[in-house]
């Protein structure tokens, strides 16, 4: 059944009539909110993304825990995949299922990527997810899952860890396919610190990822992949089909990780365009990837930054040195958009102001002083994808001042009205505990 959006005369009138407000410091209002918006998706969403407007508020991160909690005790939601390398994320969830690891601090490196594991609010999340598990009432345990491609901004990981995962798989159910494999992808790997160097982003002679040894590498793990695919009836009834299915997405993540390490080697000025590209298009594929797996369980909370998984096109604004000033890409919310179709959902967030993070209050007629100036301190809002809002208020809607601080804050815009299903809106955040300290430019 399709509804039709209401129509409204002003965003005022928009914001005043639908906005939901609640606050983090009140778990009644907030879980009455979260159903009520909840309510409005139907049944069909299996994957609900919550974006955040920057990386380093605290409050966006305090959102994303309760409504996380909300999801899993009234909704049936079984995961949560974050913004973290999906390699490591496997440590991280032994973690949480109580098996492996006996403590958060043996996974904080190792189980994220970014540095995202010694932000408090994260080990918060783990340890509630682990508290839960614990309970013998529980009969669905909550799973944890990384959806980053294993790069970072500033380099790239090594193949090493995703090939062996798939060479652990099969060795021992065919050690004669496996140790040969093995004896020619070991020898290609070689140090991991030159696959890793993170010179290459700016200097594309630095890469390894077209030499000889590399592209030896992308052909053994094509073979890899293809000896997966046709011994498939044999490895599933040697394993099952879930930890067959786990190999085969690890080998197609080698498959694009050694493809983007070839892109590192290249001159081209589309270079890191293409780069950016790669990596949601990778992040569209994990989280499609654990939606499937969690489909018999439960529903999946995916949370990264907004321009990760939003359905319009990302834009980010790098040195010169990188290309072109403005880089624009299709992130992995307009691949879900795609792929999932009515299935995904997503929530941005906006933000009033934050001094810590250098976001001065909005200025006058922007779309977060329109949000922010109904009662808060935060306030849910359904976009109806722009639909039934005066277009001629959106167009005149005039660009807030970015952070003067924090890059990795992007305003929201005439877009966000079309990119997100929902807005959830906070007037105010602090600093996120355990990150980096910021700059103080003035």
């Amino acid at each position: 059944m399709t509804h039709t959006a209401p129509t409204y005369a002003t965003l005022d009138e928009w914001i005043e009539r639908e906005a939901l407000q609640f606050s983090l410091s009140s778990p009644t209002a907030f879980n009455a909110a979260v159903d009520k918006m909840l309510a409005s998706l139907g049944n069909s969403v299996e994957l609900l993304g919550l974006g955040e407007a920057l990386h380093g508020g605290e409050d966006i991160l305090t959102l994303r825990n309760r409504l996380f909690e909300r999801l899993v005790t009234a909704h049936g939601y079984s995961a949560i995949a974050v913004e973290s390398s999906f390699p490591k994320g496997w440590l991280t969830n032994e973690y949480v299922a109580g098996r492996g690891p006996q403590s958060y601090a043996e996974v904080e490196e190792s189980g994220f990527s970014h540095g995202f594991g010694r932000l408090e609010a994260n080990r918060e999340l783990i340890e509630w997810m682990r508290s839960y598990n614990a309970k013998p009432s529980h009969q669905v345990k909550l799973k944890f899952y990384g959806f980053d491609s294993p790069t970072e901004m500033y380099g790239s990981d090594s193949p090493r860890q995703v090939l062996h995962f798939v060479l652990d798989y099969l060795t021992p159910l065919d050690s004669d396919s496996g140790l040969e494999h093995r004896s020619r992808i070991e020898p290609l790997l070689g140090q991991d610190a030159a696959w890793e160097n993170p010179a290459t982003l700016i200097d594309p002679t630095k890469s390894i990822g077209l030499s000889e040894v590399a592209t030896a590498l992308r052909m053994e793990t094509e073979e890899l992949i293809s000896t997966l695919q046709i011994q498939r009836p044999e490895l599933v009834a040697r394993s099952d089909e879930e930890r067959y299915l786990e190999a085969v997405h690890y080998a197609m993540m080698a498959r694009q990780l050694l493809n983007y390490h070839a892109n590192l080697a290249q001159t081209s000025d589309k270079r890191f365009i293409r780069l950016l590209g790669m990596r949601d298009a990778l992040m569209a594929d994990n989280l499609v990837y654990i939606v499937s797996r969690e489909r018999r369980r439960g529903k999946v909370l995916a949370f990264a930054h907004n321009s990760h998984l939003q359905r319009g096109k990302a834009q980010l604004s790098l040195p010169t040195q990188l290309g072109p000033d403005v880089h624009i890409w299709w992130p992995a919310g307009a691949h879900l958009e795609q792929m999932l179709g009515p299935r995904y959902v997503i929530i941005g967030t906006g933000l009033g102001s934050s001094e810590p993070n250098g976001i001065a209050r909005p200025e006058a007629n922007t779309l977060e002083a329109r949000l922010t100036a109904v009662p808060g301190p935060g306030r849910f809002i359904p976009t109806h994808k722009g639909q039934g809002l005066p277009a001629s208020d959106i167009a005149a809607l005039p660009a807030r001042t970015a952070s003067k601080k924090n890059p990795s804050y992007f305003p929201l815009s005439p877009e966000s009205l079309v990119n997100f299903d929902w807005l959830a809106v906070l007037d105010s955040t602090a600093y996120t505990r355990g990150a980096p300290v910021l700059p103080d430019q003035k």
